[in-house]
């Protein structure tokens, strides 16, 4: 809970995408949320997100990134991916079409292996708490910049940034 700035001790065995929407409703009762508390799985994932325009990945596990990549993929969605470890964060967006015609590079081409056993795992490692908010503000900014139609998305580069240095670096692949 350290790191999950919407949820408290009072919400300790309750559903986060049920907890999440209250809370967010409660900060704003224009908006429109709606949670899923079902798992998102091969049999699902297509139904589930053909519906959005963009998907955001906040997902903390290897298979289910992997998932959504390829329905996105599939779908031609926007992904703005997001990954954290300890004290490191990166982001990136996907699938974007160009004015070409062309489709944008994809977590695949990022990070080809699925079948690669993660090096770091959160619970054994950590996560600093405030790196989920830092890299999730700036995943947020990309989703805006993409409704928007402004600045330079993070196509076809990772955005890598170090807390402990406080320092960003932007790569192209």
């Amino acid at each position: 809970l350290h790191r999950q700035i919407l949820y408290s001790d009072q919400d300790i065995g309750l559903k986060k995408a049920e907890v999440a929407k209250r809370r967010l409703q409660n900060l704003n009762s224009c908006i429109e949320i709606e949670a899923f508390t079902i798992k998102l799985v091969n049999s699902n994932a297509n139904e589930l997100i053909c519906n959005y325009n963009i998907v955001v990945d906040c997902t903390d596990n290897l298979e289910t990134k992997y998932l959504i990549n390829d329905i996105c993929y599939l779908l031609n969605k926007p992904l703005v991916f997001a990954s954290i470890s300890k004290f490191e964060g990166q982001v990136a967006v996907f699938n974007i079409l160009s004015g070409s015609g062309e489709i944008s590079g994809n977590y695949r081409d990022l990070f080809p292996f699925e079948n690669a056993k993660p090096t770091l795992n959160c619970n054994d490692e950590g996560v600093l708490g405030i790196l989920p908010g830092i890299i999730g503000c700036i995943q947020a900014s990309e989703v805006i910049k993409l409704i928007v139609g402004t600045g330079e998305i993070l196509v076809n580069k990772l955005l890598y940034y170090n807390m402990l240095k406080q320092s960003f670096n932007v790569f192209n692949y």
